[in-house]
């Protein structure tokens, strides 16, 4: 799933067209019972922001379209005269470009999710003082590796960059939030915050741990290990001996395979 980084760069791809009328429409069927082309044909594109994982596209007259990619989702930007190959949920052209957004599965006018969104680890302005204190308060025997990928307490980190800013500061994802100090946990925000907005200017760090299992840790040689996290089973990717903590009872599946 594109992280918060992803949507990042997506927003910066955008801001050409932002000053602009478009000219909308859904050539996808799945697009066009969205009504978004419908409600912002003709419309001038007043701006364009990432909020974690939720993309944001404000058009004059107060109305505001919301994408999330989930797993499928992807926007491109070509010259307005490159031929149409395919059939997006929805298409702008605006200033000699067409931007193009391909298998949703998220478009819509609703900002209702968004009164669930936490703070935007790629903010302009965050507290990370105060996101460490939230992410503690919220359920201190909750796992780390879970904690950080709850878009209610910090948004924009999935589990790729859980994974890696956990093993560079030494952290286990199977701790829980209670056993990690203010401090540790500020430690990971920084980095991820750091490492996400150089992904966003171009240069992303190698992968330490992401779908690395059986792979040597880059710092100590010990084999990478992955197993799954909570209900939703997301993979967590850690050094066992870089990060030494026991693995919950609470874990599912088994480690996935050598990739």
């Amino acid at each position: 799933m594109p992280e918060g980084d992803s949507l990042h760069r997506i927003a910066v791809q955008l801001q050409p067209l932002v000053g602009h009328g478009v000219e909308a429409s859904s050539p996808n069927p799945r697009g066009l019972v969205t009504g978004v082309a419908a409600a912002v044909d003709g419309r001038r594109l007043a701006g364009v922001e990432a909020v974690g994982k939720h993309l944001l596209l404000r058009f004059e007259g107060g109305v505001t379209v919301r994408n999330h990619l989930r797993m499928t989702g992807r926007w491109r930007v070509d010259r307005a005269d490159v031929p149409l190959r395919g059939r997006p949920w929805l298409l702008l052209r605006a200033g000699g470009l067409a931007a193009t957004q391909w298998n949703g599965p998220v478009l819509t006018l609703s900002r209702e999710a968004l009164r669930q969104v936490g703070p935007d680890i790629l903010a302009l302005r965050i507290d990370l003082q105060a996101v460490a204190v939230g992410l503690r308060a919220s359920e201190p025997g909750r796992l780390v590796g879970e904690a950080l990928q709850d878009q209610r307490l910090v948004a924009g980190i999935g589990n790729m960059w859980m994974s890696e800013c956990l093993w560079a500061t030494r952290l286990s994802p199977w701790l829980t939030v209670g056993e990690v100090d203010d401090s540790g946990l500020c430690d990971a925000l920084e980095w991820v915050r750091r490492a996400m907005q150089d992904s966003v200017e171009g240069t992303r760090p190698a992968r330490a741990v992401y779908r690395r299992v059986g792979r040597p840790c880059m710092r100590c040689g010990t084999a990478i290990l992955g197993r799954g996290q909570g209900e939703a089973n997301r993979v967590a990717y850690w050094c066992p001996t870089c990060q030494p903590g026991s693995v919950s009872a609470g874990s599912t599946g088994d480690p996935p395979p050598r990739t």
